[in-house]
């Protein structure tokens, strides 16, 4: 009998809400009926669609271990150049909760081997046989399931400030027009930002800089001080 893990995380580009990281471990035997769910990557997958997995992956599970790592701790390492060293960390906290013989996690750095390294050495002991994969959530199905564990908490974490402010939110991520919206209106309103917001993001630094409502979007803010000159 050998158990298999899978290890991913939610949020990490996002500026609003937390990072989570998911673990979950499998008896071997079971992975066939994640198949059969239909499991697959969050985000091939609709909020709907993943809300019906999301109990019947922890039904499946043997175990399940979620870390939520917050504004202030992602700031810290950010301004310290160690996203990736306390994405490491974490992720090894969780394997060792897991107890699985073979653990797939997806790589969040450039070097997955780096990446790998940096899990084994903040591991004691015995250890699983680790496998660190760009897009594992594509190749592992057990890490697929820990990437729907992972965003359907997250989304409860970001519905928890929707309720708060109204549904202005949107998915926390600089990219999306009505986080954009949300943040500029927050700092333009507050003189201290809230502790759900990454005070680290570049789009969040700039915004608190200089706050410009004529920009509908990150790409219109940051060349909204661009001056054209004609030849």
């Amino acid at each position: 009998m050998r158990y298999v893990g899978g290890v991913d995380e939610a949020g990490r580009g996002s500026m609003i809400g937390p990072l989570v990281v998911a673990g979950i471990c499998i008896e071997e035997s079971r992975l066939d009926r994640l198949k059969e769910l239909g499991v697959k990557d969050s985000k091939k997958l609709s909020h709907e669609r993943r809300e019906f997995l999301f109990p019947k992956i922890l039904e499946i599970s043997d175990f399940t271990y979620v870390i939520k790592i917050d504004c202030e701790t992602i700031d810290k390492n950010v301004v310290q150049k160690r996203l990736n060293i306390l994405e490491a960390r974490t992720m090894a906290s969780i394997i060792k909760n897991l107890n699985a013989d073979i653990v797939y996690v997806d790589s969040c750095d450039v070097n997955p081997q780096r990446f790998h390294d940096n899990i084994v050495s903040n591991i004691e002991g015995k250890k699983p046989m680790i496998y660190s994969l760009h897009k594992a959530e594509n190749i592992s199905i057990v890490v697929a399931s820990a990437s729907i564990v992972a965003k359907v908490l997250r989304d409860e974490e970001i519905g928890k400030i929707n309720e708060k402010y109204g549904n202005d939110v949107g998915s926390g991520y600089p990219s999306d027009k009505k986080s954009i919206d949300f943040v500029r209106k927050l700092l333009r309103d507050s003189r201290q930002v809230p502790n759900f917001i990454r005070k680290s993001w570049k789009p969040v630094k700039m915004m608190r800089e200089n706050s410009s409502p004529q920009c509908s979007t990150i790409t219109d803010y940051l060349f909204s001080n661009v001056q054209y000159i004609k030849p």
